[in-house]
């Protein structure tokens, strides 16, 4: 492709060589550059692009565009811009020929609802006739392919790269979740979004790493609904007002608040074993619809109010938006595994002492003859966490498992200790057995009629990071095994 094609829609000063030049591929990792290819110097938190101009430029590489003067051979075209990773994200648009113009791209940024969200309007459009792409926390999905993530929003070319395929494979819309992450690295930059989703915000993802402060946190949030053609925002959430701030979109609301565009009136919890629900009525001023998901707690509302908002949009009728709410799933998200006829056993991605608090005190609602909590904390993370969700757990939950986690380069037991030292600080108790495996099929073992287990941090996840190495483990298939086992031991006696 033409590098002048490359950059049309960027601001940039060519400081060396020439911009009659053909590119064969763009790239950002160092080693993957070759011959006339076009390579990126990106500051990341690790490493400096900027450092490895005579290595790619030795492959081959025959474009390089950086944020600084760099001293390369007459031959090498040097394209200086403002912001690299900004460059980055329309020079992808452009070599995959704009695919985000040809779908109806639908944005959802929020702390809370983005995953479980984006599988609901998936599962609603594609009732009504629609070929849908996602892309996620857990995975990016392009027709019947699946592809596990690395990051919640993924750089910008691998989302360009993705756009691309969706549009290949005959996508007419995508969903994606958008991370503060994502909006203020500028992976999603030149994304003309179709509509922009708010779900709700709080303090999370803050320090040297992240976000500086929640003001930047919310700003960063904020991005999206100055990219957007309509926004569709939570009227409940106490800082909306300045998560708004500075928006180019129109906006609509949903909440329970009788000032929302889209409210939820009359809800009712649903439980019977094995089986935790909510129900509700959908009310707007054109709008009326009476809805049941087997997916419990007041989040769970918004994430398919937020749905619907979305789904109105796109003319699907209230026959396919309830059956489709009711089909679905999202995998670690509030996930129910059935095990016994007597009590509740689900999975949930829950990791942090703030995700942990809302799942408990949802879960408590519905009032369990013993709410169980089995979870473990990350190794080489900050040990607050560890402190703070024990906590939480002894607060809330009846019974505690302590087990493993990913301990990476920790010893599981340290890691243990230090959510024992949080739930000693409550009348909580506590078991410790640190084999996940073992400590699923205790908490199964010593389940009790009405009682609601969770099993909670892993979610989607299908491994166990130790010392460096991913070992295969999903906790579906260590409730079949230890499920299997007690049928086997049964008929031998």
């Amino acid at each position: 492709m033409k590098l002048t094609k490359l950059l049309e829609r960027l601001d940039y000063e060519c400081i060396n060589g020439s911009l009659d030049v053909d590119v064969t591929d763009i790239v950002n990792d160092s080693r993957k550059a070759g011959e006339g290819s076009l390579f990126f110097c990106i500051r990341g938190a690790v490493s400096d692009g900027h450092r490895y101009a005579a290595d790619v430029i030795a492959k081959g590489a025959k474009v390089l565009v950086a944020e600084e003067a760099l001293e390369v051979p007459e031959d090498v075209t040097v394209i200086r811009v403002k912001d690299s990773r900004y460059a980055m994200a329309l020079i992808s648009a452009a070599y995959f020929d704009y695919p985000a113009e040809k779908l109806k791209v639908i944005g959802i940024t929020g702390t809370k609802g983005k995953t479980t969200t984006t599988y609901m309007v998936k599962s609603i459009l594609e009732s009504a006739g629609h070929k849908v792409g996602l892309i996620g926390t857990i995975e990016a999905i392009i027709g019947e392919a699946r592809i596990p993530a690395a990051n919640t929003t993924p750089e910008s070319y691998t989302i360009q790269n993705y756009f691309h395929q969706m549009v290949e494979a005959g996508c007419d819309c995508v969903v994606m979740e958008v991370s503060s992450q994502g909006l203020m690295l500028h992976r999603t930059a030149g994304i003309p979004f179709e509509i922009g989703i708010f779900t709700n915000i709080e303090p999370d993802h803050i320090g040297p790493a992240e976000h500086a402060s929640f003001e930047d946190y919310m700003h960063c949030k904020g991005l999206l609904f100055q990219q957007c053609r309509l926004g569709i925002v939570n009227a409940d959430d106490r800082h909306l007002e300045q998560v708004l701030a500075g928006h180019t979109c129109q906006i609509e609301t949903f909440g329970f608040s009788e000032n929302a565009d889209l409210r939820a009136e009359n809800t009712k919890l649903v439980s019977r074993p094995g089986y935790l629900g909510i129900d509700y009525t959908v009310k707007g001023s054109d709008f009326s619809l009476d809805v049941e998901i087997d997916i419990p707690g007041k989040f769970s509302v918004y994430n398919s109010l937020t749905a619907i908002a979305i789904c109105r949009h796109f003319g699907v009728a209230k026959e396919d938006i309830v059956d489709a709410l009711a089909k679905a799933k999202v995998k670690g998200r509030i996930e129910m595994i059935k095990v016994s006829d007597e009590f509740t056993l689900m999975i949930d991605y829950a990791h942090n002492a703030m995700s942990l608090e809302s799942l408990l005190t949802t879960l408590k609602e519905y009032n369990p003859k013993r709410l169980v909590c089995l979870f473990g904390c990350g190794g080489n993370r900050a040990k607050s966490r560890r402190f703070e969700m024990g906590e939480v757990s002894g607060r809330l939950a009846d019974l505690t498992i302590i087990t493993s986690d990913n301990p990476r380069f920790e010893e599981p037991l340290d890691i243990i200790a230090d959510i024992r030292t949080g739930i000693e600080k409550t009348d909580g108790k506590y078991v410790e057995i640190p084999d996940r495996k073992e400590a699923i099929a205790w908490a199964i073992h010593h389940g009790q009629p009405g009682d609601v287990i969770v099993l909670a941090g892993k979610g989607h996840e299908d491994y166990q990071e130790i010392k460096g190495k991913k070992y295969p483990m999903d906790e579906r298939v260590l409730i079949q095994e230890i499920l299997a086992e007690d049928a086997a031991k049964a008929a031998e006696q």
